[in-house]
């Protein structure tokens, strides 16, 4: 992150909440298993109360679990920051079913051994903490009253929830944390990133859809019209029309010249001169098997609305399959979708459930229909898998990234379907 752009984060974060930068207000909760990573505050580095070691062990999960440790100590955060939604949205789910583990390690002042956890960083970690019995009695009674809020709860003082990315594919998650965990506080996604460039900042903290000023001198941005036609041309900042879609031509790094960046954005007004814009899609998440092409926004409209049919059941996390990576495994049929969900809520699905989501897409892509109809596309496969296994695919993914939402490797794959459950 450039020195330009934290610090535009900081003033806005101080300027919306004023206690928001006390030394040692802040929470990390991020991992970075080859080496640090710089905070969004980095040039205020007191602001932190956890360990740069935390977020650099081996194991996803170990990570998540020493830095939330070490931000139970700490009951009067001001902030609490994650590199990605998915990350706060795991911390918390181990939370949920660790806690009485969590409590006795802060009641002892010590760190439990975990997988994925090396001693030697184990020893120098828990040289660090201190016996809290008070904090722990605080994190049981708490804990033992339920989940919704929780957040606001075990950090009284707490003003906001910033996050790194929350935006696209992290979306499901920010709903899901603004609904229950962090119910009652702001989540603040301060900027916007594409093919590992710094692109943009949101200004407005207090706002809950995240909109990103796009700094004309971070990198040299082309913009696309959307839908593409053979003779379309890209445009520049100062061309784009309000309310419509582009996709993100980049020239940012060495090597890399106007590379389309796979994202597509949509503006959604200026601030003075400058246009705001929300990215959408991912092109690199869409789903085909015939030439339809079904993007990521609209398939997970699609799948909310479907699950919206089923009774007591709540989104947690999805991913997509198309056939023709399971090879042999997927049968005589024709090409079709398998699509894995984790649910709340409900631990079977009858058939007629299972047809709801093809239904769905059939009713709102004529194409997909269409294919269907014809027999070129065969019925969509729904599977559904137990609680935490999106969190262990997102630690065999190997290092912190927007959440995929089409699988193109066996090996994740094979893990994925290792965890069905129905």
């Amino acid at each position: 992150i450039s020195i330009q752009g934290s610090l535009l984060y900081l003033d806005a974060l101080c300027a919306t909440f004023p206690q928001a930068l006390a030394p040692r207000g802040t929470a990390l909760l991020s991992w970075a298993p080859s080496g640090p990573r710089a905070p969004v505050g980095w040039p205020l580095p007191t602001l932190y109360c956890t360990p740069a070691e935390a977020g650099t062990v081996p194991s996803r999960a170990a990570a998540l679990w020493v830095q939330l440790l070490f931000a139970l100590r700490e009951r009067a955060l001001h902030v609490l920051e994650a590199g990605l939604a998915t990350e706060l949205h795991d911390a918390l789910a181990i939370l949920r079913t660790e806690w009485p583990a969590l409590a006795r390690d802060l009641a002892l002042g010590r760190l439990s051994p975990q997988p994925g956890l090396p001693e030697g960083a184990r020893g120098r970690l828990q040289a660090l903490l201190a016996p809290d019995a008070a904090r722990a009695a605080e994190l049981r009674a708490e804990c033992a009253c339920g989940f919704e809020g929780i957040v606001q709860r075990l950090w009284p003082q707490l003003e906001v929830v910033v996050v790194g990315m929350a935006h696209g594919a992290e979306q499901l998650y920010r709903d899901a944390l603004c609904q229950a965990d962090c119910k009652g506080l702001p989540i603040y996604c301060p900027f916007y990133w594409a093919a590992g460039a710094l692109l943009g900042v949101n200004l407005w903290p207090e706002k809950p859809a995240p909109r990103f000023l796009l700094c004309p001198d971070w990198a040299f941005c082309e913009f696309l019209p959307c839908p593409a036609k053979e003779d379309s041309q890209t445009v520049l900042l100062g061309e784009l029309w309000e309310g419509r879609e582009y996709g993100l031509v980049l020239t940012a790094r060495p090597g890399e010249y106007r590379s389309q960046a796979g994202e597509v954005l949509r503006v959604t007004g200026f601030h003075k001169q400058c246009p705001l814009v929300e990215p959408i899609r991912r092109e690199s998440q869409t789903l085909s098997v015939r030439g339809e092409s079904i993007p990521e926004d609209r398939f997970c409209r699609s799948l909310c609305r479907a699950v919206g049919m089923w009774p007591g059941a709540r989104l947690v996390d999805y991913i997509c399959v198309e056939s023709a990576l399971l090879g042999a495994f997927s049968g005589a049929c024709a090409p079709h979708y398998e699509v894995f969900v984790e649910l709340q809520g409900l631990r079977d699905l009858s058939e007629g459930q299972r047809y709801k989501l093809d239904q769905c897409l059939q009713e709102d892509f004529p194409i997909y229909k269409s294919f269907r109809f014809k027999g070129s596309i065969g019925p969509l496969r729904l599977h559904l898998v137990g609680a935490g296994a999106f969190s262990r695919l997102r630690e065999a993914l190997g290092s912190p990234c927007l959440m995929p939402r089409v699988l193109r490797e066996k090996r994740l794959l094979y893990l994925i379907q290792s965890t069905v459950i129905s």
